[in-house]
């Protein structure tokens, strides 16, 4: 039997919908939600185990990805939104009322994922979400309670679930942060 890993993956993996251009996240409240509207199909999502995403009750991991900044708008009640944790690199901005975190953000602009916003696309009804495509953070729900003793269960879960499971972020996004390390330092070659 497998681990529960989040809602949205223990079926199995959605695969965005071709040409699918966004939809409307709302919080959890049951009257005057907060609602943001995403302008684009969600980039890079995936399974995170780290102790500072928003996961649903019950789930070992979050789902998230990001959006350029540019194609996030909130549209309702915003009133309701605050910042989390003002000192945290991603300032998530979450409702008031349910907890639920609607969008974090990189204020920093030396950061290279400044410009981009994390997104849970769970909190959306709109079907055509491109899926989590790997499980990042993964040691880090031992820091939520896990036990040590099921992370060999946990990873093969992952496997089978098609998300290649890492203890940082993928390799592209990995790649994608040294790249910008190096330009600010005047080491970056192209080939």
């Amino acid at each position: 039997m497998s681990t529960s890993i989040h809602p949205s993956v223990d079926n199995g993996v959605a695969r965005g919908a071709a040409g699918f251009a966004g939809g409307t996240l709302r919080c959890l409240c049951q009257s005057e939600p907060v609602e943001v509207a995403i302008s684009t199909q969600v980039l890079f999502n995936h399974a995170c185990g780290c102790t500072k995403c928003w996961k649903p009750a019950g789930a070992l991991f979050s789902v998230v990805g990001v959006v350029p900044r540019d194609k996030l708008a909130v549209t309702a009640h915003a009133e309701k939104l605050a910042v989390v944790d003002d000192k945290a690199l991603i300032q998530r901005h979450a409702c008031r009322a349910c907890g639920a975190h609607l969008y974090g953000r990189i204020e920093n602009q030396e950061h290279a994922f400044h410009g981009l916003d994390f997104i849970h696309t769970e909190l959306s009804r709109d079907a055509g979400w491109d899926g989590p495509g790997f499980a990042a953070f993964v040691s880090s729900i031992i820091e939520s309670g896990a036990p040590v003793a099921k992370m060999g269960e946990v990873r093969q879960t992952l496997r089978d679930k098609g998300l290649e499971p890492y203890d940082c972020l993928s390799p592209t996004l990995m790649d994608l942060l040294a790249g910008h390390s190096a330009k600010a330092k005047g080491t970056y070659r192209e080939a």
